[in-house]
């Protein structure tokens, strides 16, 4: 089966979206909707989202479920919005309750604020699960590393594989996010690569400058030349260089913001008694003169 694939681009978070059906059908899925977020005015817009809503529209086509790859740390899911809009069903891989369990305790939350369950999806998918979305066969592949809830989706010849991999000239995702681990990516990608599929389609790609980003690689492409994940290099290879570089990346820009709303399939934290809703943001002072005997007095 070949689907057809519909890539949308989120240029702030270098985001794809993807809305994939069979030609002649009008039952479709969508992966990875995206919510625009300003960190200043912590205003979040739905305009992306409508436009991935009104292309579905023009094109006559049915959302009949939302699939996220996981708890993505770099931007924020229009899933619930979507949702709410097209009676579509929410899923996620099952390894989102690990995730949903870490971060409930990092941000010191109640079970009034998360209950840590899943609950807030419609469908925990499990390793080897298939969504039959009229024409479309939909199958889930746990593919951990980058997180522990990573979920790659198989539709015919086509692979959609979130932050696992990126286009051959930028490599492979991080993984020093709580329950990542870089043996563990380098085993999903060679999953992958196993794969019948001929199309991988990512959630990101960061080209270098004055090149496009990809949406869509070739399988064969990444096996001959990923710059990180080719044939040839070996997993403890590849291990030492992800932990490596792994140790010198920034904290994403929007990963507080992101995973709170994302553990809970999109939506905002439950208002509060004035009937606004607030992200937390965990702080520490770090004492830069505590090492060196200075004091705040010193001249």
């Amino acid at each position: 089966m070949h689907p057809n694939v519909i890539p949308f681009r989120h240029e702030d978070t270098a985001t794809w979206t993807y809305l994939v059906h069979t030609p002649g059908d009008d039952a479709a899925v969508l992966i990875d909707p995206v919510l625009d977020f300003d960190v200043a005015s912590g205003e979040a817009r739905t305009l992306s989202a409508a436009k991935v809503l009104a292309a579905a529209e023009a094109s006559q086509l049915r959302i009949e479920w939302i699939l996220e790859t996981h708890a993505h740390a770099d931007h924020l899911s229009a899933a619930a919005w979507l949702r709410e809009r097209t009676g579509a069903r929410v899923a996620i891989g099952e390894g989102i309750v690990r995730v949903q369990r870490t971060f409930k305790e990092r941000l010191n939350l109640d079970d009034d604020a998360l209950v840590a369950d899943g609950r807030q999806f419609d469908r925990l998918l499990a390793d080897g699960d298939i969504l039959q979305v009229g024409a479309l066969a939909v199958q889930a592949l746990a593919t951990p590393g980058h997180t522990s809830d990573s979920m790659s989706y198989l539709v015919g010849d086509a692979v959609f594989v979130g932050d696992t991999l990126f286009s051959p000239t930028s490599g492979s995702a991080r993984c020093d996010f709580p329950g990542g681990d870089a043996h563990a990516l380098y085993r999903s990608v060679q999953r992958l690569y196993g794969l019948p599929a001929t199309r991988m389609f990512l959630c990101h790609d960061y080209p270098p400058a004055g090149a496009e980003a990809r949406a869509e690689v070739p399988v064969q492409e990444q096996r001959a030349a990923n710059i990180h994940l080719r044939e040839g290099i070996d997993e403890a290879n590849f291990v030492a260089m992800r932990n490596a570089r792994d140790a010198t990346l920034a904290v994403p820009r929007l990963l507080w913001p992101a995973l709170q709303v994302n553990i809970r399939g999109g939506r905002l934290p439950p208002p509060e008694g004035n009937g606004a809703s607030y992200l937390r943001l965990p702080v520490r002072l770090r004492d830069e003169d505590a090492h060196s005997g200075a004091s705040s007095g010193a001249q």
